[in-house]
């Protein structure tokens, strides 16, 4: 999503991801994995963050992360995606060659409700419905992974609205049609993603009116 420093970000809780360029496999190996997740606590402490899910993938990642004070998310993602790409190049002996991520990343604001649980249930669904596992819970770089064996390697936050008893099974239960169309639409507009009237007022006061109108349609 564009930095708009006149508008207040605080307090919303975002969807955020990042693909590299042309789709090219940037996470091939375990240490590439576990560079990223490390990456990740690093972020934290240079810019306070709280971190409620992510999902590291083989050429993106996803991140949902709820900022207490304005511009954080700006901060933290510009000191996440520039060092990622800095090590990677330093890593891969690849320093010069170019861009590793596609562009800034993207980003809407997701409603605290049960479209909150839909945006993690998609983050964490991601890794079984790429067939990279059987079992969502068993992909180590994700917070479902995390959670489910109550490891440190990220400190996570607690959720604004409780996590269902039954997660895991729910998390393995395959999202409808209707759902994924809808974040996808969220994904590719910076589309806030809840109830029309929040959805509404949340564009206004992000300056994200644009997202809500329909591609094509002339507005003149």
């Amino acid at each position: 999503m564009p930095r708009r420093s006149r508008f207040s970000t605080a307090g919303y809780v975002f969807h955020v991801l990042n693909r590299a360029v042309a789709r090219q496999t940037i996470f091939q190996a375990q240490g590439d994995y576990d560079a990223f997740v490390q990456l990740l606590n690093e972020a934290q402490q240079k810019v306070p963050m709280r971190l409620l899910a992510f999902c590291i993938m083989p050429n993106h990642w996803h991140l949902v992360l709820w900022p207490e004070q304005d511009d954080a998310l700006s901060e933290y993602m510009r000191w996440l995606t520039v060092t990622h790409a800095q090590r990677w190049h330093a890593a891969h002996g690849t320093t010069g060659t170019g861009s590793l991520y596609q562009g800034r990343f993207k980003s809407f604001p997701v409603q605290e409700d049960d479209h909150f649980l839909t945006i993690c249930r998609y983050v964490e669904r991601n890794p079984l419905r790429a067939n990279l596992v059987s079992r969502a819970e068993l992909w180590k770089w994700s917070s479902l992974w995390t959670w489910n064996c109550n490891s440190t390697a990220v400190r996570l936050a607690q959720w604004p609205v409780p996590r269902p008893s039954n997660w895991i099974e729910h998390v393995n239960t395959p999202q409808t049609d209707a759902e994924l169309t809808a974040l996808r639409r969220s994904v590719a507009r910076s589309r806030p993603f809840g109830e029309a009237e929040w959805t509404l007022e949340t564009a206004k006061s992000l300056g994200l009116e644009q997202s809500l109108r329909i591609a094509g349609r002339s507005h003149n």
